[in-house]
């Protein structure tokens, strides 16, 4: 029997996928449950495994090249005298999501539609099987510099080995000692200060989309028919530097401090919190702060901080700076850039001094935070100071909160980190 490997829809707003690479070559043998191909959805490069055992019979959907989700790109073959019929049916692939099954070879049992291959996250390092379980970058890497992978432990989600585990244990071998039994420690790369440097296009060229810009295209169209207004607030942000100076050194971002405060003034305004649906205003159990991260390559990711105000201030740290250093290599899971309840931008960190956000769909704000300047001020004892000062500006979803509920948002803020900055310590 032949079986059709369909491109698989690896999040909910995806409508096609792009192949990064294939695994397996044509006459392969594929295991069940074996990565044959690596898709990239609009966030994130995902392995997808065969449901079926047998021989990659044919490639339909060459790496680099994108598809429709639900369009076959691949066939595989249950034994190796199907691959010859299988590569005989072989035919471009189709929009819709229910490929025929037509072959041209000579009278044959026709092939019934099966299951979809899907994207399954793995676990651990090591699945049931015994089986290590890298990206296939890694593998190669690995094979090319000699690296045991069974001796590695796995910085990607949910212990997958990476390329950069078999980079770091590579150093270590060399630098410290010739066996290869290290265990590397994940070294998260902390937010750039500087913009990304977009690749150079020559003059009069078209640069196609990627899939990551194109799903940002889509859901910035989407908000274009929901009513928005924004309101804009100066925030004293003195007590918030101090903290930061002395919270730095163990690790502390000003990206979760942030995060941290939003989280805490939504405690008191579940509104700012909520979303419109056509059945009524949601209201979000957990406040899941997302936070707009520029990529390196273009585009747009916004990693969450789930619950952040339950989590620490540490933790909530640690947790940001392994977010963005797996989202730079699109290692991140679905959940944890889709479950956002209310986001915030800050491109305060390029120095830039006041911007509107445009809303993410399925969310009733954003904040768009603006950098911290010195400002000479007049002193509630009629004196004349100065004081460091940021502009925020809050974009919301007027079907769900009108201005007196975000000016009220926005009083609690500033009080949180203007006189209450102690608790986001607590």
């Amino acid at each position: 029997m032949i079986h059709d490997i369909f491109m698989p829809a690896l999040s909910s707003t995806m409508t096609e996928g792009k192949i990064v690479s294939w695994v397996k070559s044509p006459g392969d043998k594929v295991a069940k449950g074996e990565t044959v191909v690596v898709v990239e959805s609009d966030k994130a490069d995902m392995d997808v495994e065969s449901f079926y055992e047998g021989y990659l019979a044919t490639i339909l959907v060459e790496a680099g090249q994108e598809a429709p989700v639900g369009t076959a790109i691949a066939l595989i073959a249950e034994t190796e005298a199907e691959i010859t019929q299988a590569q005989q049916q072989q035919k471009p692939p189709s929009a819709t999501a229910e490929p025929s099954r037509e072959t041209t070879s000579p009278p044959v049992a026709s092939p019934q539609p099966v299951p979809t291959v899907t994207a399954t996250p793995t676990v651990t390092a090591s699945n049931g099987n015994g089986r290590t379980v890298a990206s296939p970058r890694a593998k190669k890497l690995a094979k090319e510099l000699g690296v045991d992978l069974k001796t590695l432990r796995g910085s990607g989600p949910y212990g997958r080995i990476v390329a950069g585990d078999v980079e770091r244990a590579t150093s270590k071998v060399t630098t410290v000692t010739p066996t290869l039994t290290p265990t590397p420690t994940v070294q998260p790369t902390p937010t750039p200060s500087t913009p990304p440097t977009p690749v150079p296009a020559t003059p009069g060229e078209t640069v196609p989309l990627t899939t990551l810009q194109k799903a940002v295209v889509q859901n910035m169209v989407a908000t274009v028919q929901v009513p928005t207004y924004h309101v804009g607030y100066t925030i004293t942000t003195d007590a918030l530097d101090k903290l930061y100076k002395q919270l730095k050194s163990k690790g502390v971002t000003m990206t979760a401090l942030l995060a941290k405060a939003v989280a805490m003034a939504v405690q008191k305004h579940p509104l700012v919190n909520a979303s419109y649906t056509d059945q009524g205003i949601k209201y979000n159990g957990s406040i899941n702060v997302a936070l707009a991260v520029a990529m390196d390559d273009g585009g747009l990711i916004t990693p969450v901080l789930q619950n952040a105000d339950q989590v620490d201030i540490y933790s909530l740290s640690r947790t940001w700076k392994d977010l963005v250093d797996r989202a730079r290599s699109k290692q991140l899971q679905p959940q944890e850039y889709n479950s956002g309840t209310i986001t915030v931008s800050n491109l305060g960190m390029f120095g830039v001094d006041r911007f509107d956000a445009i809303l993410p769909p399925g969310q009733g704000a954003i904040l768009a935070i603006g950098a911290s300047r010195p400002q000479v001020v007049a002193t509630p004892d009629g004196l004349i100071g100065v004081q460091r000062q940021m502009a925020v500006n809050i974009t919301c979803d007027h079907r769900v909160i009108y201005g007196a509920h975000a000016a009220a948002f926005l009083q609690d803020l500033a009080k949180v980190i203007e006189t209450d900055v102690q608790s986001l310590t607590m």
